[in-house]
C-alpha cells in the first residue's frame, strides 16, 4: 500500500461525505487504494474491487472502453443492467497531464456537474499524492542502479537507504520503442528502473539485442507473476533471477535476469518469459564470451545454413538419440529421419553415434540459436 495511503482514505471519505456517494479511489493498474463507507446500492463490479482489493481484467478492459486512460475530464458511465453494472462517474486523477489513478462513484442520479465541480479541490489533493508516490518510487527505483553494481560500497549504501527484506528476485524485460509502461502502477513492494546500465559481466556477454533493460526488483513469492505482468507491458521478452534470501545479493539474480532475458529473446520455446532456473545447458552457454559462442558454433560444420537440417539433429540429440521418439515428434518417417542424419554426419564430419561428437555437435547448434 502506499506511504500516502491515510491521506487517501481521508480524501475519498471527504468527498464520500460531501456527494453522498460511494466512493473508492483505484491506481492506473485497477489496485484498489482507498474506499468510503458503502451508502445505497452497490453492484457487484464494486463488491469484488473491494474484496479483491483490485478489478480484474475484463472489468478493467470494459471500463477502458469508456476511453478513461485518456480522457481529461470526468467520464460518465451508464447502468447496464445485463451486466449488473451501476451507473457510475470515473473521475481520472491527473496531475500534470498524466493519469495517475481513477475516482470512482456511484451515481443514483443526483451527481450533478454542480456537485462535481464542488469537490474539485479534494479531487486534485488525490491526484497529487499520487504523483508524489510515483516520483518516490521512481527514486527508489533509481537505488537499484547501485544495489546492482559490482561495486560493494555502492551496494552497502543502496541496502541502506532501501531498507529491504527477502526473498528477492531480479527481472529483466526489454523496453519496446512504441510503448510506455506505467511501472509506477507496480505493487508498492517492487523497485523498478526504466533506463538501467547494463551490467559489464567479467565472464563475458552476449552482444546486446536493443536498448538497455528495465530492471525490477520484486518479492520472489510474485516475481513470475510480475514477470509477466511487465512483459506484457512492453510486449517484449523478460529474464527472472534466483531468488536470493539475503538482499545484497540480488545484484547475482540481476545478472541470471539479464541472461535469462538474452536466452528468452533468442529461444522460441523458452519465450517470451524465461527463468534462470529452467535454462538448462543454456545456463552455461550464455556466459561464454562472443568469440568462445562463435567458436563453438562454427563445430556445427554447415548444419546451422539448413535450418530443417539442424531441428532434425538437435531434436535427436535432445531426445537422447530416440530414433522413435524423434521422428513422431518430427512428423517424418524413421527412414527419413536416418537419411538425415546420415547427411547430417557427413557435413559435420562427426560420428553421431559417437558419445563424444554428439556432444560436440549438440552445443554447437544451441550455441548457433544464441548468435
Amino acid at each position: 500500500m502506499y506511504n500516502n495511503g491515510g491521506v487517501l482514505q481521508e480524501t475519498v471519505d471527504e468527498i464520500a461525505a460531501r456527494l453522498g456517494a460511494s466512493a473508492t479511489l483505484e491506481d492506473r493498474s485497477f489496485r484498489l487504494l482507498a474506499y468510503a463507507a458503502q451508502s445505497g446500492d452497490i453492484d457487484t463490479v464494486r463488491q469484488e474491487s473491494i474484496l479483491r482489493r483490485r478489478a480484474s481484467d475484463e472489468v478493467r478492459a470494459y471500463f477502458e472502453g469508456y476511453g478513461i486512460a485518456t480522457a481529461r475530464g470526468r467520464v460518465r458511465i451508464p447502468a447496464d443492467a445485463e451486466l449488473g453494472v451501476l451507473a457510475r462517474v470515473c473521475v481520472p486523477l491527473r496531475h500534470q497531464g498524466v493519469t495517475y489513478g481513477y475516482l470512482w462513484l456511484l451515481d443514483d442520479g443526483t451527481l450533478s456537474d454542480e456537485r462535481l465541480d464542488s469537490v474539485a479541490e479534494p479531487v486534485a489533493t488525490a491526484a497529487t499524492v499520487l504523483a508524489q508516490e510515483a516520483r518516490r518510487r521512481q527514486d527508489l527505483g533509481a537505488h537499484l542502479r547501485e544495489l546492482f553494481s559490482s561495486d560493494a560500497e555502492e551496494r552497502s549504501r543502496a541496502l541502506s537507504r532501501l531498507g529491504l527484506r527477502g526473498p528477492l528476485t531480479a527481472i529483466a524485460v526489454r523496453p519496446s520503442a512504441d510503448r510506455v509502461a506505467a511501472l509506477w502502477t507496480l505493487p508498492r513492494d517492487v523497485l523498478a528502473d526504466p533506463a538501467l546500465p547494463d551490467p559489464a559481466f567479467p565472464d563475458g556477454s552476449l552482444p546486446e539485442r536493443g536498448g538497455p533493460p528495465v530492471a525490477v526488483l520484486a518479492p520472489a513469492a510474485h516475481a513470475w507473476e510480475l514477470a509477466g505482468r511487465i512483459q506484457a507491458m512492453y510486449g517484449t521478452a523478460a529474464g527472472v533471477g534466483d531468488a536470493r534470501a539475503e538482499p545484497g545479493q540480488t545484484w547475482r539474480s540481476w545478472r541470471e535476469a539479464v541472461h535469462a532475458l538474452r536466452v528468452a529473446e533468442r529461444v522460441p520455446e523458452l519465450a517470451p518469459v524465461a527463468a534462470w532456473s529452467d535454462l538448462g545447458v543454456y545456463r552455461t552457454l550464455v556466459r561464454l564470451a562472443p568469440e568462445s559462442l562463435r567458436e563453438l558454433a562454427a563445430e556445427s560444420g554447415g548444419l546451422a545454413a539448413d535450418p530443417e537440417l539442424a531441428r532434425t539433429v538437435e531434436g535427436y540429440l535432445d531426445r537422447a538419440g530416440h530414433v522413435q521418439e524423434t521422428a513422431a515428434a518430427l512428423g517424418v518417417h524413421r527412414q527419413t529421419l536416418y537419411y538425415r542424419l546420415g547427411k547430417a554426419a557427413r557435413l559435420t564430419g562427426r560420428d553421431l553415434a559417437d558419445g563424444e561428437d554428439r556432444l560436440v555437435v549438440h552445443l554447437a547448434l544451441k550455441a548457433a540459436r544464441l548468435l
